[in-house]
């Protein structure tokens, strides 16, 4: 059954009330099991911009505000559009989305993808890349220090690369460790990223010209499932882990790691981000936003 667009919007609009409210630490900001917030980041002034893993659309509330404005519409995209990587890059006042649309009867199901990026002050589209191939999964990315932005490919093992100012993005690195690449930030300077399906972590050590060598498997103390969106803060790794419904925070040593655990009991947590005193997280699975204190 088709649903009207304006029942949509309310229902979408619902899921978000409550988001603008001053966040304090554990306070719940989204209460729909059916809105699955996949990605989220806060915006300057604390805007904070969610997108939905099941719906067309892209939201931000203001502080202070309980209403929620459509940011991005993008339901002429295609049936079943939906979006996951969020980011808010400051600098170029521009906010990163990635964003997948279904092949339409396509047997296997597949899935293209594209990098958006949206003035984050009035929404107008600033750029469009599509990834190259059938079947893309454009799923997180980060800004490195040369202010380039680095995308990742989950199904491709692939990590792309636009650099600051251009057009279109270039291969900067496959390779088979890359398979169920998800998270990915800069840490002290280093590219750190992980696995979702293999539960890995690596760093992909990048050369004085700026070439990439083979990622280095990083041993952790304690093993993680389903890492997912990964943000870094205060010299280390914040994970979201949405095969075990936890956040943890992993120290980075040469080759190898200590995880600590420092929230339990989410459903499907998919990212986490840094936000002054608190990390914002994305609960998919319970259709949820919530605040949790910065870990020390």
């Amino acid at each position: 059954m088709k649903i009207p667009l304006t029942a949509r919007l309310a229902a979408c609009a619902a899921v978000l009330i409550g988001l603008g409210q001053t966040a304090s630490a554990a306070e719940i900001l989204i209460v729909n099991e059916k809105s699955s917030p996949e990605s989220l980041t806060v915006a300057p002034g604390g805007v904070l911009i969610v997108g939905s893993a099941s719906t067309p659309y892209v939201y931000k509330v203001r502080p202070g505000s309980n209403t929620p404005e459509m940011f991005v519409d993008a339901s002429g995209e295609g049936a079943g559009t939906f979006f996951l990587g969020m980011l808010a890059d400051a600098a170029s006042n521009t906010l990163w989305t990635c964003q997948l649309t279904p092949v339409p009867g396509a047997t296997p199901a597949k899935r293209r993808s594209a990098l958006r990026g949206f003035d984050l002050s009035t929404g107008a589209q600033k750029l469009r890349w599509d990834l190259p191939g059938d079947n893309t999964t454009c799923n997180d990315f980060t800004v490195g220090p040369d202010k380039a932005l680095y995308i990742t490919d989950t199904p491709n093992s692939k990590i792309y690369k636009l650099p600051a100012g251009a057009s279109a993005a270039e291969l900067f690195l496959e390779d088979r460790a890359l398979y169920g690449i998800d998270g990915i930030t800069f840490l002290n300077g280093a590219l750190y990223v992980n696995n979702v399906f293999s539960n890995n972590l690596y760093r992909i050590p990048v050369d004085a010209s700026g070439k990439p060598g083979q990622p280095v498997d990083i041993w952790m103390d304690q093993p993680i499932k389903g890492p997912d969106g990964m943000r870094a803060a205060h010299g280390k790794l914040l994970v979201a882990e949405n095969g075990s419904g936890k956040i943890s925070v992993i120290t980075v040593n040469g080759d190898k790691a200590s995880v600590e655990v420092i929230k339990t009991g989410l459903k499907t947590p998919t990212a986490v981000e840094p936000a002054g005193d608190v990390v914002w997280i994305a609960e998919r699975g319970a259709g949820k936003a919530v605040s949790i204190p910065m870990p020390k």
